[in-house]
């Protein structure tokens, strides 16, 4: 049983900053990747971020340059920081594993862009 717990969601000014972590706890031990997605009212779910077991990386080309990727192997955590927050950011971001052709999802956390 995979579980994916979120945490650091929240209101931000523009321009702000925030940082959203994800834990990843049961079965993971041949994980493809790791990474977070996003929903907007009205819009698909899309890839903001991921990582991949191998330590590659690949961001959405509207979040590169302002957020960053990273995981601690140790805590089986993997860590979203979002800079100069933008109003378009907001959305319902989902922590993500990919694993064995599987698709694992978080329950969501709120991030609001907003003055």
């Amino acid at each position: 049983q995979v579980q994916l717990v979120e945490s650091g969601g929240g209101l931000v000014q523009p321009g702000g900053s925030l940082r959203l972590s994800c834990a990843a706890s049961g079965s993971i031990f041949s994980f493809n990747a790791m990474g977070w997605y996003r929903q907007a009212p009205g819009n698909q779910r899309e890839l903001v971020a991921r990582i991949f077991r191998g330590g590659s990386t690949n961001l959405a080309e509207s979040v590169k340059g302002r957020f960053t990727i990273s995981r601690d192997n140790a805590k089986n955590t993997v860590n979203l920081q979002m800079n100069s927050l933008k109003p378009e950011d907001t959305a319902v971001y989902y922590c993500n594993l990919y694993m064995n052709a599987r698709n694992y999802w978080g329950q969501g956390t709120q991030v609001t862009v907003s003055s």
